[in-house]
């Protein structure tokens, strides 16, 4: 699949989309259709949980599964950043609603006993310097797989798209982290083990703009704008760069798309591991730790120390 990867997105631009609305929205769910099939994303057949955050991504993504047929359930995590998250909830709730799919929302007060912006300030306290981003990321993402796997979800769709998928591929590249590269891809991943639900990305080859386009002709009442806490991520910073020289360059996104799936297999061979992760001592989650990184977090935040 991902050999074709350059045949696939030959003349795909922000341009190549018709400037006609009705046409739009009928290329927009065909580029959706051909990612599914041309990456073997779903058959049918499988249990389908949804990674739903309120926003226009995984909002879009839900709503055009549920349309071709399959049936999905939902899975939101409220990560506590204020009337951000708050409104993201109640959006998500709504809009499950209204297209009849199941949800299942989990929040970090009852989980963990904190939430984000206390956990980032109560780290900064003890002169720990963790970006907000990785207080709420790492922990939502270890909610989603552990609610998944407890939900029978063989596949948990996310809304990352393209510029996303740009965006992580540079900062791994900038950092020298590639091995982290290694894991991404329109099915993303290198090990396979029962205790993780594969992931795949539907939108992986549509631009933000792309999406907030369609998902404002659709009416989906979501919100656009930044994270508030995600001033400080370097995340950010790429991100803004690649929309300054998207401006200049409109393929530029897409030739660094094509480039990684190229070399996504050497990456993959390479970094490859047959060995099962271990369990945490703390709750029992696989990982290649002792504590995996959410226990870790959090027992950072508990202990009167500053030492990590």
């Amino acid at each position: 699949m991902i050999i074709g990867a350059d045949d696939y997105l030959r003349g795909v631009t922000l341009e190549s989309f018709s400037t006609d609305d009705t046409v739009f929205v009928t290329q927009f769910e065909q580029r959706i259709k051909d990612t599914i099939s041309t990456f073997g994303i779903l058959d049918g057949k499988e249990n389908i949980v949804v990674a739903a955050s309120g926003g226009k991504d995984s909002t879009v993504v839900m709503y055009i599964l549920k349309n071709l047929g399959y049936h999905i359930r939902a899975l939101t995590v409220d990560t506590h950043i204020g009337c951000y998250t708050e409104q993201n909830l109640k959006n998500v709730i709504k809009f499950c609603e209204s297209i009849n799919v199941p949800l299942v929302a989990k929040d970090f007060n009852t989980e963990f006993g904190y939430g984000v912006c206390y956990l980032r300030d109560t780290l900064a306290e003890k002169g720990l310097n963790v970006k907000s981003c990785t207080v709420c990321g790492v922990p939502r993402r270890y909610l989603i797989n552990k609610y998944t796997r407890e939900m029978g979800a063989d596949v948990v769709i996310t809304g990352h798209n393209l510029d996303d998928e740009c965006q992580a591929i540079l900062m791994n590249y900038f950092r020298n982290t590639l091995q982290l590269s290694a894991r991404l891809g329109p099915v993303p991943g290198v090990i396979r083990d029962p205790r993780f639900i594969p992931r795949a990305k539907p939108l992986y080859f549509l631009s933000n703009t792309e999406i907030e386009r369609y998902s404002k002709l659709k009416g989906f009442q979501v919100a656009y704008g930044h994270c508030p806490c995600s001033t400080d991520a370097y995340r950010r910073h790429i991100k803004d760069w690649l929309h300054a020289m998207s401006l200049k360059h409109p393929r530029f996104k897409h030739r660094i798309i094509t480039h990684f799936l190229a070399n996504l297999p050497a990456l993959r061979h390479k970094y490859r591991s047959d060995a099962s992760p271990g369990e945490c001592l703390s709750c029992g989650e696989p990982t290649s730790a002792e504590l995996c990184k959410t226990c870790s977090i959090m027992q950072l935040a508990s202990s009167p120390t500053q030492t990590i």
